[in-house]
């Protein structure tokens, strides 16, 4: 599958979102009790000049649930019922009570105790991680995405997002949890973030899907 889900061209940096904060969670499975399709994800770390992998990088992915919502923001996200994510700040500005950066926006500082959907992976000698969770849901204003960030050492080097082909989302979100939402508003070709290389490159399986996408990293932060 990583034949066919990537290259070693850098990947596409994106705004973190309001709602990233260290979980502390190094986990491969983050489902906890969110219902939803199964998603197993595989994400190959590899340099954007020499195609080499990235070995011990951690990466971390935080996403909704099938209901819109953030852990550790439920109050915040509220599932997007209307409009722009509850508590969002302005485009490119940091949430209240924030602290650290990447890609122009503060971390959240976490209002309540829920982690779901959140971990942290070292990828392996061959650059490779691996986690299991649930198809994402959506909110209003954002086409259907998994958020990444990936760390060398001390360094943020990458923070992006992985999106899905619609008809997929459309199969997906046919079935319980996700049918008793309607009125998404948002799809990939009207999302402001969107890029063909983020899709990841999905296969069906007996109990779920199996996505994958090779991330390329700028470890040395020369813009290649």
């Amino acid at each position: 599958m990583f034949s066919e889900a990537g290259t070693c061209t850098l990947t596409p940096e994106t705004t973190q979102g309001p709602y990233y904060f260290d979980a502390d969670k190094v986990r491969a499975d983050i489902r906890e009790d969110r219902p939803g399709t199964t998603l197993r994800l595989a994400l190959k770390v590899q340099d954007s000049e020499t195609c080499a992998p990235l070995p011990n990088a951690v990466v971390e992915i935080w996403h909704c649930d099938a209901n819109g919502l953030y852990s550790g923001a439920e109050a915040q996200s509220t599932g997007g019922t209307g409009g722009p994510p509850a508590g969002a700040p302005p485009a490119g500005g940091p949430p209240p009570g924030g602290t650290g950066t990447s890609a122009g926006m503060a971390d959240l500082t976490p209002t309540d105790d829920q982690r779901y959907l959140r971990g942290a992976q070292v990828t392996s000698a061959a650059g490779i991680v691996e986690f299991t969770t649930v198809w994402p849901g959506w909110y209003r204003g954002r086409t259907v995405h998994i958020h990444v960030l990936v760390h060398v050492g001390n360094e943020r080097v990458l923070t992006s997002q992985l999106m899905f082909d619609e008809a997929l989302n459309s199969a997906v979100f046919a079935d319980a949890p996700y049918a008793a939402r309607t009125g998404r508003d948002t799809f990939n070709d009207e999302d402001t973030l969107f890029e063909d290389s983020m899709l990841l490159k999905v296969t069906r399986q007996a109990d779920g899907c199996l996505g994958a996408l090779v991330l390329a990293a700028d470890p040395d932060r020369n813009g290649r």
